[in-house]
């Protein structure tokens, strides 16, 4: 019989406390799937959404399974972006509120590896960790791996999409033979089969987790041809118009983002742009003002977003149409999330209706072209005028 409420489980009652302060009674499905084995030290890959609780999912067995008494580490998560390390290592603190014996650690690349080197002497059973920061440490011999009973890849995809497959490749290559492997993902591309062919055991237990009606994403998208000078008033205008609490811009360019910024802050809005020029301090430092609603604008190029994972953004524009396909769902998908609804702007000159098109016609979206009225709110357009 499979288990459905966290009471169920054969955990500890200091965890099923945490779990409740949290306001979680039942599991999702990919929990209830993929923590029974887990917890017996099965091989798993998980095809699952984003925003489906992955990370309980791996999070509750190895919390469970962390020895007080360990003073080399146990268990590995590798995550492909530092922000979506920060977020995992934020849930297993929670978790542990109420076990101060488990301690854990997040190493990400453009923080002072010093501190990090500090932390790690404190003997943390369970680490969280970019690849590129996990060989770091490796190299200068500051964390053994002789101990490590399980990896965790999470957004595994993702991860090695960004080229990190030799790295971690390297990595679980210093980890004892023995190890449990649990690979989550949201597809199950060429890159994630060979991993899998290389280090996960033949009794590997495959779970897909498919998004039922009622948790996928309700996102209304609509789309306003413009031409490029007036794409900042077209979202001003909309900004105004709308009581948008939080809202995602993305830019194609990070001269793009502080073009959008500089103008945004003119007019006061709170906003706050991310791109690689931003370092790791004052990313860290804009991401919590954007969850603490001290920001309501965040504008942002696609790979500065990579990773951020905040549950209620009301809005989301494509201010330049995403140069790929994959491109647009991922940022429209910053959206709708946690059965909210959700709502997406894409701004497009009329030399770009063709790849409107191509982005319709691979994304099977139902995109609403609107316009301005001469009251100036937005209209849909009538269909006889549809231009894809």
């Amino acid at each position: 019989m499979e288990l459905t409420h966290y009471k169920d489980l054969e955990i500890s009652e200091k965890t099923k406390k945490a779990i409740a302060d949290l306001g979680f009674e039942k599991m999702t499905e990919v929990q209830q799937k993929a923590i029974p084995p887990m917890m017996e030290g099965k091989d798993i890959v998980v095809k699952a959404p984003t925003g489906t609780g992955k990370t309980f999912a791996f999070g509750v067995p190895l919390v469970e399974k962390a020895d007080p008494e360990a003073t080399l580490p146990q268990f590995l998560i590798l995550s492909p972006t530092r922000e979506l390390a920060v977020q995992i290592h934020d849930e297993i603190v929670k978790l542990t509120k109420y076990l101060p014996s488990v301690r854990s650690v997040v190493l990400y690349g453009g923080a002072p590896i010093h501190k990090q080197i500090v932390t790690l002497k404190k003997r943390p059973q369970i680490i969280v960790a970019t690849p590129g920061r996990m060989l770091d440490h490796i190299k200068r011999r500051t964390v053994k791996l002789s101990q490590i009973q399980t990896v965790v890849l999470d957004e595994a995809d993702e991860m090695l999409d960004m080229g990190f497959f030799k790295d971690v490749c390297k990595i679980i290559d210093q980890v004892p033979e023995n190890k449990q492997l649990a690979l989550f993902s949201a597809t199950i591309s060429r890159e994630v089969m060979d991993l899998m062919w290389l280090y996960q055991r033949e009794d590997t237990i495959e779970i897909t987790v498919t998004p039922d009606k009622e948790s996928e994403p309700k996102i209304t998208q609509y789309s306003l041809e413009c031409s490029g000078y007036a794409k900042v008033d077209y979202l001003i205008r909309i900004l105004r118009l709308y009581d948008y609490q939080r809202v995602i811009v993305f830019s194609n360019t990070r001269r793009g983002t502080e073009m959008i910024r500089r103008r945004l802050a003119e007019k006061k809005f709170p906003v706050e742009a991310l791109s690689s020029d931003v370092n790791q301090k004052r990313r860290n430092q804009i991401m919590k003002q954007f969850k603490a609603h001290s920001l309501q604008v965040l504008v942002a190029t696609d790979v500065a977003a990579r990773g951020i994972d905040v549950s209620d953004v009301d809005a989301v524009f494509n201010f330049d149409v995403p140069q790929d396909n994959t491109s647009y769902l991922h940022r429209i998908g910053r959206t709708g999330r946690a059965k909210k609804e959700g709502v997406s702007f894409i701004f497009y000159t009329s030399t770009e209706i063709g790849r409107m098109k191509e982005i319709i016609r691979y994304t099977k979206s139902n995109i609403i072209p609107l316009r301005f009225s001469e009251g100036g709110i937005l209209e849909p357009l009538p269909e006889s005028e549809y231009p894809f």
